[in-house]
């Protein structure tokens, strides 16, 4: 089964053109509705799948945490997704997908995988409204096979979020405000979770902000704040300090809209901070080849919080010499 994902590493070519790899993978028919519906993640995000090993319990963990396993000598819990789903299946899930991401590893229970498929950004569509109001958000992104399926993105930082404690108001104490209320930043992220994590970070910091679900949402943003910074004659950084972006979005994902934002003289002098979950080191150069000035890993607000306010600092300075 593994033999599925042998090529992750080559796989990076696909990044920086608007094109993804999922792995494909089913929870079980729901008896509610007698659907077995097809889910997907992101490869950069999977690790290795395996057959689920012994599964050791622990005390006071949520109910869709089953315990944890030992892999290499590393502890990973293990989560049942069609619990956390709310599907009632009773299809065995003895499949695990191991995860890495924003610095953990994690096990998914699923019923089976399928097969990885190559797809466009551009085709994954944001879910309607009522999807993501009884999912909860839990669902960033649906496509459509071939052959007429519908495939829906999980997202895998709400699971993370909502089955850890990371999400600790402690991780907030330390940010700093700064005394800046000149600054806007514009943010896009497909993630509630982490757009709720971005805005309650900027808060913290005292700073206006502009937020979006996808890349293309934030490029249509962009180019508005743009047309109206020309039409009052002033430099579009009076409107836009800094852009921060994720890397995975549904119709335009962060690497092509760096890529248009840097190809567009307008936005000269307004820093871009990539702000994702995939931590490799082949994302980030790739995020710095396309004109990324520097990376900052997800969930860590603090870090977040300084990197923006330097890097502002820096903003500020540029425009007092220009």
């Amino acid at each position: 089964m593994s033999d599925l994902l042998k090529s992750i590493d080559a796989r990076t070519k696909l990044a920086g053109t608007n094109k993804l790899e999922i792995l494909l993978f089913f929870l079980g028919e729901d008896q509610r509705t007698g659907r077995r519906e097809s889910y997907g993640i992101n490869v950069f995000k999977v690790r290795e799948v395996m057959r689920t090993p012994p599964i050791t319990s622990a005390p006071e963990m949520p109910s869709c945490v089953e315990g944890m396993v030992s892999l290499r000598g590393a502890l990973v819990p293990v989560v049942d997704l069609a619990k956390y789903a709310g599907i009632a299946s009773t299809t065995p899930r003895d499949i695990m997908i191991v995860t890495e991401y924003a610095g953990h590893t994690q096990g998914f229970l699923v019923e089976s995988v399928d097969t990885i498929l190559r797809l466009d950004w551009a085709k994954m569509r944001v879910p309607p409204e009522m999807l993501t109001a009884q999912l909860g958000g839990l669902v960033t992104a649906v496509t459509e096979l071939d052959d007429g399926r519908l495939v829906m993105m999980m997202d895998v930082e709400k699971v993370l979020s909502e089955t850890t404690n990371y999400d600790d108001e402690l991780m907030y104490r330390g940010v700093v405000p700064i005394d800046r209320p000149d600054i806007i930043v514009y943010f896009c992220d497909d993630s509630v979770v982490a757009r709720r994590q971005i805005e309650r970070t900027l808060d913290a910091m005292h700073v206006k902000y502009v937020g979006s679900p996808n890349g293309r949402a934030m490029w249509d943003e962009l180019r508005k704040t743009a047309a109206y910074a020309e039409s009052v004659n002033q430099p579009v950084t009076k409107f836009i300090s800094l852009i921060l972006t994720d890397i995975e979005m549904p119709e335009m994902d962060g690497y092509i809209l760096t890529k248009s934002v840097k190809a567009d003289q307008r936005f000269n002098g307004i820093p871009i901070i990539m702000h994702s979950s995939l931590s490799g080191m082949s994302n980030q150069k790739l995020g710095l080849s396309v004109g990324v000035d520097e990376y900052v890993p997800k969930f860590e607000p603090q870090r977040l919080a300084e990197t923006l306010a330097r890097r502002l600092g820096a903003a500020s300075n540029q425009a007092g010499s220009a």
